[in-house]
């Protein structure tokens, strides 16, 4: 029987969470990164975000990180991204966001939240290419966000729901997995025995 692994990717922007390019733009694939085909994605994130990306070749890993509450025994695997949004968010913006927004596809959970100064942000940022549109007379803020489900780009459409358009995504955890200090386009694999199986809620 094969190990069960999981990798731990630090995604660049520009590139597709998969392994064949079926679209006619100009984005890259995980084929630039990986050759070993047992690995598949566990919760797709945007070829325009960046950040953490979770491959397993356990289908019941896979399983257990990107099925919503309902599906998974009630467990909450939570994603947290940092966000940078143009404006100054005020109380009542955050308030909207931790308590759930109405879009086209359904009112979102409850998020966690919180606004961070560049200083407090978990690890040192890269620098993106291309880099984020910036206007000279609007500032820009940071947002620790915490989502609970995984809506189509539910995260930029959140933001922009209450006035707060998404400049910059990176995906900093998912499930308790954080991407601590990966660089872009790095990765790391993690072996899980039968103990870190059930802290992860996979019945074995």
């Amino acid at each position: 029987m094969s190990t069960t692994s999981l990798v731990l990717f630090n995604k660049p922007y520009g590139v597709q969470s998969q392994f064949r390019d079926d679209s006619n733009n100009d984005h890259t694939t995980l084929s630039e990164y990986f050759t070993d085909k047992s690995l598949r994605v566990a919760g797709r994130l945007d070829a325009t975000s960046e950040g953490l990306l979770i491959l397993t070749n356990d289908g019941r890993v896979n399983k257990t990180i990107t099925h919503p509450p309902k599906a998974n025994a009630g467990r909450k695997q939570g994603k947290t991204y940092l966000v940078q949004v143009e404006g100054i968010p005020t109380a009542e913006q955050l308030d909207k966001l931790r308590q759930g927004v109405i879009l086209k596809d359904g009112k979102t959970l409850p998020a966690d939240i919180k606004q961070l100064s560049e200083e407090d942000l978990p690890m040192p940022l890269w620098q993106r290419d291309p880099p984020i549109r910036e206007r000279k007379s609007i500032p820009t803020s940071w947002l620790m966000l915490t989502i609970y489900e995984g809506k189509n780009r539910q995260v930029r459409r959140m933001t922009a729901h209450v006035g707060l358009p998404c400049l910059r995504l990176i995906r900093w955890s998912v499930a308790g997995f954080e991407l601590e200090e990966l660089a872009v386009g790095e990765f790391v694999r993690i072996h899980l025995d039968s103990t870190k199986l059930r802290e992860l809620g996979v019945n074995n």
